[in-house]
């Protein structure tokens, strides 16, 4: 029998019936969510698969190495579940040159990462923001920011209707509480996620996500700040230190699921199904990180011992590889910044990349010429593009 998950509110809009729901609050109920054998092993496998993870953050000598590309990983698939183009090629681009044939895109992108690093910072700071309604309207401040952001109310829960597909509220697919209710749906979502449960703390950031994207509290951007609300109840949660979970890519293989998963427990009360696809969906992203960050740091690792063999290489050379990961992609000015030296010095630390196949000069100019750590890019880039 389905289980009740929320009720529907019934109005009159231009002279349609629009049905709006209205979630219960967390933890689903009547009857209470319990694992069964199945989903068991797949927590096991999703716990094990982020442990993983997290030991091959911990083993690489700079963290920041990875969090660099992750985060930006994570940002452009997310992006791209909305209807994006730009790719993460893209974003490096412009954040080394400032330039880029999709401006707009590439900055909603950045954007995200902004978002992600600010809430981040807040809940690593005693007197940090809580992760809490406040602190999510803070992270869509940031995300929002800029033109195209400027007429969807960055950073304030809806005063308006809004509704997933179709044209208009009478034909939508789903139509979210209607404004009047987002504030306290809000608030229940946020006392839950800071009251104890005995539902496992991974388990718990699926269900929280299904109840965001469910309250659809903004107009614009849920999607995206829904993930993020994930990567940042794991790390708030002790599950991973580092925001080194891309979990978009496996929403972004499985985007028919993904909607209809979530529009399962809406409609029907399918907590279950839906857990048992995160949890599929989490092991199959730590799953990938972790070959990712296993084949980057393979890659630094055979640079970092070549280098120094080769005739000719400089210390600034060796400087500017060990930077590299955190910009992929550099130019000449860049490389004098990073550096703190000279033009001539840290021209020359290119050349002896170049000579060493690392970097790769990509625009065939003469001048403002830009150089690409080409191997890495390849390998962090995969299926964003």
């Amino acid at each position: 029998m389905p289980r009740r998950t929320g009720r529907y509110e019934t109005t009159t809009t231009d002279g349609e019936r629009v049905r709006a729901f209205v979630p219960d609050p967390l933890p689903p109920g009547a009857p209470p969510l319990e694992l069964d054998g199945e989903q068991r092993e797949l927590l096991a496998g999703a716990m094990s698969a982020l442990s993983r993870l997290e030991v091959s953050g911990v083993l690489v000598p700079s963290i920041d190495w990875f969090l660099y590309g992750f985060v930006r990983k994570e940002a452009v698939l997310s992006s791209q579940i909305e209807g994006t183009r730009a790719t993460l090629r893209d974003v490096l681009t412009f954040e080394a040159t400032n330039k880029s044939d999709r401006r707009e895109e590439v900055e909603d992108i950045c954007n995200y990462v902004d978002a992600l690093t600010y809430a981040r910072r807040e809940i690593r700071r005693p007197k940090g923001l809580p992760l809490s309604t406040r602190l999510l309207c803070q992270a869509h401040k940031r995300l929002m920011r800029g033109a195209r952001g400027a007429e969807k109310q960055p950073g304030e829960l809806r005063r308006s209707r809004n509704w997933i597909g179709g044209t208009r509220p009478g034909n939508a697919h789903y139509v979210p509480p209607p404004p009047d209710d987002v504030p306290q749906a809000m608030s229940e979502l946020e006392r839950w996620i800071h009251a104890a449960d005995p539902l496992p703390p991974l388990i718990r950031a699926g269900l929280a996500h299904v109840q965001f994207e469910t309250i659809h509290p903004f107009l614009d951007g849920n999607g995206r700040i829904g993930r993020l609300l994930i990567m940042l109840l794991v790390e708030h949660w002790g599950l991973l230190t580092s925001p080194l979970l891309y979990l978009s890519l496996a929403f972004k293989r499985q985007r028919d699921e993904y909607y209809a998963r979530l529009t399962a427990v809406r409609r029907e009360g399918d907590w279950e199904g839906w857990t048992s696809y995160f949890l599929t969906c989490v092991r199959e992203a730590a799953d990938e990180g972790v070959q990712t960050s296993q084949r980057l740091f393979a890659l630094l690792n055979k640079d970092r011992q070549t280098l120094p063999r080769r005739r000719g290489t400089t210390i600034p050379a060796i400087r500017l590889l060990d930077q590299l990961p955190k910009q992929p992609i550099i130019t000449l000015p860049r490389a004098m910044e990073t550096l703190e030296t000279t033009k001539p010095t840290a021209s020359k630390a290119i050349e002896v990349l170049c000579a060493a196949g690392i970097l790769r000069e990509i625009t065939g100019k003469q001048r403002d010429r830009v150089y690409a750590y080409r191997e890495y890019i390849n390998l962090l880039t995969e299926d964003t593009e």
